[in-house]
């Protein structure tokens, strides 16, 4: 399959006629295979991919055969991963903040298989604890900061390795470093791998360490809207060239979030008015901002990749479309081109498979969180998770308020 024709909207809505409800999530598993067997195919065996599960959880359990590293960087992320009953020598236990509670809980029960990282002493101290309570040996990645509050300065990484090279509990097995998203520069990219690969050979003399791992997010670029430069498939062909020929002794893990999951989700709303107001025609939809999410899209004034279903010859008449939410703020597209526009055709936002699922304003107005879908040409349209109501997680349950 050619990659992108998994989005074949209307094949997949006709596939759950009669049992799909809007708003809801579709993501295409069809799509997801296929990227990552694209991305892993530009990189060769030089490199590892790692899923950072923050982008999409749900792809969890599907990518769990197609992926080796995962990366999890909250308690709830990591239940995820024990439900899906991911194999823990996957796992990367990432996160600025780690709680006692849990990193002992982890320790306890999982011990060694999870990659633990580290991004302050206090992080170091307490996986150092938690390891030396149970009397075994955990590996762990240290983060190199970004210059935010994210991971350590090289100082305090240094201090870490000292103590750690007299200590039989926690080995430091290699570094880790991110600096952003939706990097259009290769040459960016291949300058940060550089220095972090000449850096970590400098502490292996100094250290007298061997480091097995390198994990490096590049946050590639992915393209969202019309009328923008795509340059994707430029970007990442240029930076997997260049990985190609990075010397490193150990394995070098590229941790991606947007650019695996982004291709293979749909979000789907449906029309419920269609109104015009001082010479403005506005479609209202029973979705919003709070449901799809766009990075870089600040109050529609990029436009996403929209289909309307089902498609009509009638005259293109263009409409603001807003979503359901008491605010202003509501807006999904301006001056978007709809034919015949009709309460219940549904509008198909594409590339809506990264963050839109988790990051938008869920709670607010207390509407129902949407269903998820995942389709394949397989197995079709397969509900895995029905529309679940917010209400009550925005008000006082089980008592009685007083008066």
């Amino acid at each position: 399959m050619e990659e992108g024709k998994g989005m074949r909207c209307e094949d997949i809505l006709r596939a759950g006629s009669g049992t799909f409800e809007t708003p809801a999530y579709i993501f295409d598993l069809d799509t997801l295979y296929h990227r990552v067997a694209s991305v892993k195919e530009q990189f060769g065996e030089n490199v590892i991919l790692c899923y950072a599960m923050k982008a999409n959880p749900f792809l969890v359990g599907p990518l769990c055969k197609m992926i080796e590293k995962f990366e999890v960087c909250s308690p709830g992320e990591f239940r995820i991963c024990e439900r899906a009953a991911l194999d823990m020598h996957k796992v990367v236990l990432s996160g600025v903040y780690k709680n006692e509670a849990d990193m002992q809980s982890v320790v306890h029960f999982y011990e060694s298989q999870p990659t633990y990282t580290i991004e302050s002493m206090e992080q170091y101290r307490l996986l150092k604890r938690c390891a030396t309570e149970e009397k075994i040996q955990i590996e762990a990645l240290v983060r190199l900061s970004s210059k935010n509050q994210f991971g350590v300065d090289k100082k305090v990484l240094e201090q870490i390795l000292e103590d750690a090279a007299n200590d039989p509990h926690v080995r430091i097995k290699g570094l880790q470093f991110y600096s952003g998203t939706q990097k259009r520069n290769a040459s960016q990219m291949i300058a940060e791998i550089d220095a972090l690969n000449t850096y970590s050979m400098e502490l292996e003399k100094r250290f007298a360490v061997r480091f097995e791992e390198l994990e490096y997010g590049p946050g590639l670029y992915t393209s969202y809207f019309n009328n923008e430069d795509a340059q994707d498939d430029i970007i990442l062909q240029e930076f997997a060239k260049a990985m190609r020929e990075i010397n490193f002794h150990g394995k070098i893990i590229l941790e991606m979030g947007r650019l695996i999951a982004a291709a293979c989700g749909l979000y789907i709303t449906s029309i419920v008015d269609i109104k015009e107001t001082e010479g403005i025609r506005y479609c209202i939809v029973d979705g919003g901002i709070h449901q799809v999410n766009y990075y870089g899209q600040t109050m529609a004034m990029r436009t996403p990749d929209i289909e309307q279903i089902p498609k009509r010859t009638d005259q293109e008449a263009k409409y603001t479309i807003c979503g359901s939410l008491c605010t202003v703020s509501d807006l999904l597209a301006k001056q978007f081109p709809l034919s015949g526009a009709k309460p219940g055709d549904m509008l198909v936002f594409k590339k809506a498979g990264a963050y839109s699922v988790t990051e938008g304003i869920a709670l607010f107005l207390s509407r129902d969180l949407p269903g998820v879908y995942y389709y394949s040409e397989e197995e079709g349209l397969k509900k895995v998770r029905s529309k679940q109501p917010t209400d009550i997680m925005n008000s006082v349950m089980g008592m009685e308020i007083e008066q």
